[in-house]
């Protein structure tokens, strides 16, 4: 399993950024796939999830603000952050069967 995640970045609050996750070394399109987030400073958070019916879940926190969707024709996975809070500074983090990627920087702040 290899997982990499891409496009974070520096970004005012009220901005958006999308990340994208590339997956390879499993059934991508049979997939239950997780985005989490580590704070600063803090554990490992759960942000959202997809399953092989692209049905999503979210925490409450992110919950009208984030998207989460797939393209199984690329193995990609991909997190739009809308309406981003400081709160979301994180290093982030897509997963499949407890592994996680390298991990992606969101910094958002003015």
């Amino acid at each position: 399993v290899q997982l990499v995640e891409s496009g974070g970045g520096l970004v005012q609050p009220g901005g958006s950024l999308t990340l994208s996750c590339a997956a390879s070394g499993f059934t991508f399109s049979a997939a239950l796939l997780n985005w989490f987030r580590r704070p600063p400073g803090k554990g490992l958070e759960w942000v959202a999830n997809i399953n092989k019916f692209n049905f999503a879940n979210y925490d409450d926190s992110v919950k009208g603000r984030f998207t989460v969707s797939r393209i199984n024709a690329n193995n990609t996975m991909f997190l739009q952050m809308d309406s981003l809070e400081p709160e979301d500074t994180a290093v982030y983090f897509c997963e499949y069967g407890a592994t996680l990627g390298q991990g992606t920087q969101v910094t958002v702040s003015s």
